[in-house]
């Protein structure tokens, strides 16, 4: 369901200072057209009892609804979006997950596709240059020292479309990777690291400014050995990530990350895999296979977590419900934030005249997701609201 024009109208509107109890957005063609107060009129759709906040901005994330972007065939990867865009992510950026050099320049390639015809954002090369003793659900065997020739191959494959690379600084190579990705455009991230506290201080110089699902797969906090951790939250130039699903991250751990770092400096990820929006079972990441128990992805052996189930709209009503965040902070984190760090702010990640209209449709009292629209198309739930009638 489409429309040239459309006014939404009657909605709770969380906008850059100010949350209006009851909004109206015009919506013409792909645009927000105009953003203001006032009631509902005959000809609106009346979105009364419901919050608009600008669609989500996901900067991880390996899968959704049984596909992969790892797969390297095109239908699954539009599938995987699909599923995402339908929890409210509006923009994705597809992530990778350590392979041979070959066969993830062949799935870069394939990725590139797609973010050339706008389904994708760009893509996130995690590994092959991470740290062995902090791989996770990766596979050792493929691992690589971060060579900036051979970083170089995989940013060539994806023909101008990578956004991000995530490797280890402490490995040979790391700092000469991290200084090249600066100079290419490309954001430079620590994670699945051994880095200590002043190798990762020399990283943030050489340019890197992402912290990959910051507090997993690198050294815990030691008070004499602070390791990266202690670096990437107290640095203002670097973004980190977090994982709000109740697996990653104690919630009392994420309200630190996000006290100590700042509204501004958190983006909100899934990092999910193929299970996300799925049942418990079996399923593939990359080169690996990964068993799904109560939505909680793991490593056959159970020695790793193996990415996540998480949607974006349960990181939302997460962040609201069970961290407190006000409604401001978490569109900050799952929007505003993410859009700035890739670049793109003019056009997306606040509700604002002249930005694309990439809009999620919440219920104001449980904060459950009820719609979606993409660049002015509902993507889905406008059934759940009516035209305003003249008369009643």
């Amino acid at each position: 369901m489409s429309f040239s024009r459309v006014v939404l109208a009657g909605a709770r509107l969380v906008l850059p200072g100010e949350v209006l109890v009851a909004g109206r957005i015009v919506v013409e063609g792909d645009r927000i057209a105009a953003v203001a107060s006032g009631a509902a009129e005959p000809g609106d759709l009346d979105l009364t009892g419901h919050t608009v906040v600008p669609g989500f901005v996901d900067l991880h994330v390996h899968g959704g609804g049984g596909a992969s972007y790892t797969s390297g065939i095109a239908e699954e990867a539009l599938h995987a979006a699909r599923t995402h865009l339908e929890h409210g992510t509006t923009t994705t950026v597809a992530s990778t997950v350590t392979g041979e050099i070959d066969d993830l320049a062949r799935q870069a390639a394939v990725l590139s596709e797609l973010a050339e015809d706008g389904i994708l954002a760009g893509i996130h090369f995690e590994g092959p240059f991470i740290s062995p003793g902090r791989c996770g659900a990766h596979r050792p065997d493929l691992l690589r020292d971060p060579d900036p020739a051979l970083v170089r191959t995989l940013l060539d494959a994806a023909r101008g479309h990578a956004r991000m690379l995530t490797l280890a600084p402490e490995l040979p190579g790391g700092l000469h990777s991290i200084r090249m990705l600066t100079d290419l455009g490309v954001i430079a991230a620590i994670g699945h690291t051994d880095s200590d506290y002043p190798t990762t201080q020399e990283a943030i110089d050489a340019g890197a400014t992402v912290a990959t699902h910051l507090f997993n797969a690198m050294p815990a906090i030691a008070h004499r050995a602070p390791g990266p951790i202690i670096a990437l939250l107290e640095d203002e130039r670097v973004t980190v990530e977090l994982i709000n699903d109740g697996v990653h991250l104690h919630p009392s751990v994420l309200d630190l990350a996000h006290r100590t770092a700042g509204p501004s400096r958190v983006a909100l990820i899934t990092d999910a895999m193929a299970a996300a929006a799925m049942g418990d079972g079996r399923y593939p990441l990359g080169p690996l296979h990964v068993h799904v128990t109560n939505g909680i992805a793991m490593l056959p052996d159970g020695s790793s977590i193996a990415g996540s189930t998480l949607t974006l709209d349960t990181a939302f009503k997460r962040s609201v419900t069970v961290n407190g965040l006000t409604l401001h902070q978490t569109v900050e984190a799952l929007s505003t934030t993410p859009a700035r760090l890739l670049g793109l702010a003019d056009s997306i990640g606040t509700l604002e005249t002249g930005k694309l209209a990439d809009l999620a449709v919440l219920d104001s009292t449980t904060h459950d997701l009820v719609a979606v629209m993409r660049r002015g198309h509902w993507i889905t739930g406008a059934e759940h609201f009516a035209v305003v009638r003249t008369g009643w």
